[in-house]
């Protein structure tokens, strides 16, 4: 893993989830140089258009795909464990990204 570190808090995650969080990233990733490419191309404005929000869309369901992980994990274990950390700190979160 890498040695950047966001914050004090960690997720483990099986080798399965890890796989298929790197293919979509990798999967965005491209799409990203694929749009850096077409501007440098002078492509026409509504295929790069077109582009983004196919990028904006892969982006959208990376993050449904950990949100539900993290529902499912960290938020289940937390409301076991009788805390309302995990949930103060999605309610946070939903508001952010619905914003």
């Amino acid at each position: 893993m890498a040695d950047k570190k966001c914050c004090c808090k960690h997720k483990e995650r099986n080798e399965k989830e890890v796989k298929d969080l790197i293919t979509r990233l990798n999967r965005i990733e491209g799409q990203i140089r694929g749009i850096r490419g077409m501007v440098e191309d002078d492509a026409y404005c509504v295929d790069i258009l077109n582009q983004v929000n196919a990028a904006r869309c892969s982006l959208n369901s990376l993050s449904k795909v950990i949100l539900a992980s993290h529902i499912k994990t960290c938020v289940e274990d937390d409301i076991r464990d009788g805390s309302e950390e995990k949930i103060d700190e999605l309610v946070e979160l939903l508001q952010k990204m619905m914003k």
